[in-house]
């Protein structure tokens, strides 16, 4: 059975906003999605996700839009813990199984409902291919991920610490210090009809 979902959130961050058109299926995750910021500097960024079963990373495509031009990554994971970048090998994040696109709030989704811990008490630490917003690099990340209660997760990496709370789906809430989610009650993104 799959699930289709609309989500917008306000970056607060960027000072921008998030929306992603995503689709759940069988333990995996289709999704593309559209934000646009100030901070650091003024951007638009467009990217597409799929990840393979128990919401494992295959592939994030993204294209990015600066006062400077356009970059774009493809960031591919074989599935066996290997990662290449627009066809070269990308030693420092051998191992994860996750991306985490900057600024994005869809992308602590995975590693979430893989392990059930918006749900279940446990702590897991994973290393992360992070991906910055817009410069579009990929550097090894750290995170560890507590649970605090029903949809209720601690988020560390490094210095940085934020208590995010995330849906029955998985899907982020509130994420204190970068993003809020809109409902369609509670007002619109301007991005909430590009597609």
């Amino acid at each position: 059975m799959s699930t289709s979902r609309v989500i917008t959130w306000s970056v607060t961050e960027s000072q921008g906003y998030e929306t992603a058109w995503a689709e759940f299926a069988d333990g995996s995750l289709r999704a593309r999605g559209r934000a646009v910021g100030i901070v650091p500097q003024p951007y638009w960024i467009s990217y597409e996700l799929e990840t393979a079963e128990d919401f494992v990373t295959r592939r994030l495509s993204v294209t990015a839009r600066t006062q400077t031009g356009a970059r774009s990554l493809d960031l591919r994971h074989d599935g066996h813990g290997r990662w290449i970048a627009d066809g070269e090998p990308l030693p420092d994040v051998d191992g994860a199984l996750d991306c985490d696109l900057g600024l994005c709030p869809l992308t602590n989704t995975m590693p979430v409902l893989r392990h059930g811990l918006h749900r279940a008490p446990g702590e897991r630490e994973f290393l992360m291919a992070w991906v910055s917003v817009p410069g579009l690099t990929v550097r090894p990340s750290r995170q560890t991920y507590t649970h605090l209660g029903q949809g209720r997760i601690r988020f560390v990496s490094d210095d940085f610490r934020s208590d995010i709370e995330f849906d029955d789906d998985g899907i982020v809430v509130d994420y204190p210090g970068m993003a809020t989610r809109l409902d369609r009650s509670g007002g619109h993104s301007p991005l909430d009809h590009v597609q």
